[in-house]
């Protein structure tokens, strides 16, 4: 068998959050077809990625696609001298899910068949509300009790209003980063308030998980996470200050006493190695379509093991991200739970030709070949961005 092709899909799409998917199709001179995505959060990336993909594609091409190992290797190693994380990482991420995709569907298995098989039979999951339906207190209320009821038993969510003087007026991707990781003495009360009110919601047994977005400077990072504490017994504080600097994330690991998740920044195994070394987070959160796909996923998940530490893949994008992560957490016996942008997945159902079963808060993996998923191809030809 031979690859034949590598396209990536741009399509526009109300399912995600950004306003559109990024899908691999990895083609061969069988007839087999793998599917890959890579999470994306600026229009920008999307289409810095899309010609990067075509560029990398070119030399895929005569390649037997079950060399999965020497073919992530052949693409890291590519742009050693420019810097082989980040983008091109991103790159490799959906090309290697796409060639598991393929492994699995010329063998019949489905992919956590070839990782060393099952430990558990579904996978757990974690989710997040629609945070533009909080409009008012009740719709907070309904939105919380939506979830508890749907079994989910751990919910994530950014209380932290958006600061600076465009914070209203202009696009997500240029509004939500950093740039002096300040916080104003009012919007820290706001979210105080907000997180007291979802814990009260969901009760004492729901897991709260916050979510920082790498936005803080080390002052600030530590006393939000204090504010947060005690207003609402909260379980993990995710990414308190911006992934460049090891000692920012050291220091406010000493002064804090809520659990840290880090790694949705985190590209390929290197990159967890000072974490793990100077233990500066309880919880681990790759994201498969950014850190290496899923051959560095379960490495990844392999090095944590050995430190004890729980992997928790990070998700905020499509179908693929979804199930990729979860083929892997299948084999994974440090595994806390896997992320999902909402508590209903129904949103998918247009781009896959399976709905996405994750009834009581856990995903139930089908038992078809590969991924278990096949993309919509009708929908992504008449969704695609010029």
């Amino acid at each position: 068998m031979k690859i034949t092709s590598v396209r990536p899909w741009l399509i526009k799409s109300s399912a995600s959050y950004w306003g559109e998917f990024l899908f691999v199709e990895v083609s061969t001179d069988e007839g087999i077809t793998g599917w890959g995505e890579i999470t994306t959060t600026t229009k920008i990336a999307n289409r810095a990625l899309t010609a990067m993909l075509r560029q990398i594609g070119l030399t895929l091409v005569g390649e037997d696609p079950a060399h999965i190992e020497r073919l992530w290797h052949k693409l890291f190693r590519a742009f050693t001298y420019m810097g082989s994380r980040g983008a091109a990482v991103e790159c490799l991420s959906a090309i290697d899910i796409a060639l598991w995709d393929i492994r699995g569907k010329a063998l019949g298995k489905p992919i956590y068949e070839l990782l060393g098989g099952p430990v558990r039979d579904e996978v757990a999951l974690y989710t997040h509300p629609d945070q533009r339906k909080f409009t008012s207190k009740e719709a907070v209320v309904a939105e919380i009790q939506a979830i508890v009821k749907s079994g989910h038993t751990a919910l994530k969510f950014d209380p932290f209003p958006l600061q600076g003087p465009h914070a209203d007026g202009i696009a997500r991707e240029q509004r939500d980063g950093y740039l002096d990781g300040s916080m104003t003495r009012q919007d820290e009360h706001a979210a105080a308030e907000l997180t007291a009110l979802i814990r009260e919601t969901a009760g004492p047994h729901i897991e709260i998980l916050i979510d920082a977005h790498g936005r803080f400077d080390v002052p600030t990072a530590i006393r939000l996470c204090r504010s947060l504490e005690e207003a609402g017994n909260i379980d993990w504080f995710e990414e308190p200050c911006p992934p460049e600097s090891v000692n920012a994330l050291k220091q406010v690991r000493e002064k804090i006493n809520v659990p840290i998740s880090w790694g949705e920044r985190g590209h390929t195994k290197w990159d967890f190695v000072p974490i793990l070394e100077n233990k500066l987070a309880d919880y681990i959160m790759p994201d498969v379509t950014w850190t290496g796909g899923i051959t560095e996923l379960k490495k990844v998940s392999a090095l944590c093991e050995a430190y004890y530490i729980p992997v928790s893949p990070h998700d905020a994008a499509g179908p693929i991200n979804v199930v990729a992560g979860a083929q892997v957490m299948m084999t994974v016996p440090n595994f806390y739970k896997l992320e999902t942008s909402e508590w209903n997945l129904s949103k998918y159902d247009p781009l896959i030709n399976v709905p996405l079963d994750n009834s009581n808060g856990s995903l139930k993996l089908s038992p078809a070949p590969g991924l278990g998923i096949e993309m919509n191809r009708e929908y992504l030809e008449a969704n695609v961005v010029d």
